[in-house]
């Protein structure tokens, strides 16, 4: 289980075995690769390396994709562990 985090440090959700959450545990996407898919299967963003959901300000066009079945919800913590010092984010994202 791997938090997320806003670009000020905001703990916003987990990335679960494919799957992402928002901090309430809802499911709220999937993954392909590092993209990631809303729970209708179109494009959001994908997934960078401090742990943030990114997404170009042109987005490419992707394809729809076909939703897996709903997960489970995950036993999310009491509490997760401040954001690593994020670094500034390129102005085309």
């Amino acid at each position: 289980m791997e938090p997320i985090y806003k670009s000020n440090g905001e703990w916003v959700g987990v990335y679960d075995n494919g799957n992402l959450f928002n901090s309430d545990g809802e499911w709220v996407g999937f993954a392909k690769g590092r993209d990631i898919y809303d729970t209708s299967g179109l494009y959001m963003g994908f997934l960078s390396d401090d742990r943030r959901l990114l997404r170009k300000r042109m987005p490419p066009e992707k394809p729809r994709l076909k939703v897996p079945p709903r997960p489970a919800r995950p036993a999310l913590p009491a509490n997760m562990p401040l954001a690593p010092m994020l670094r500034a984010v390129p102005h085309q994202y």
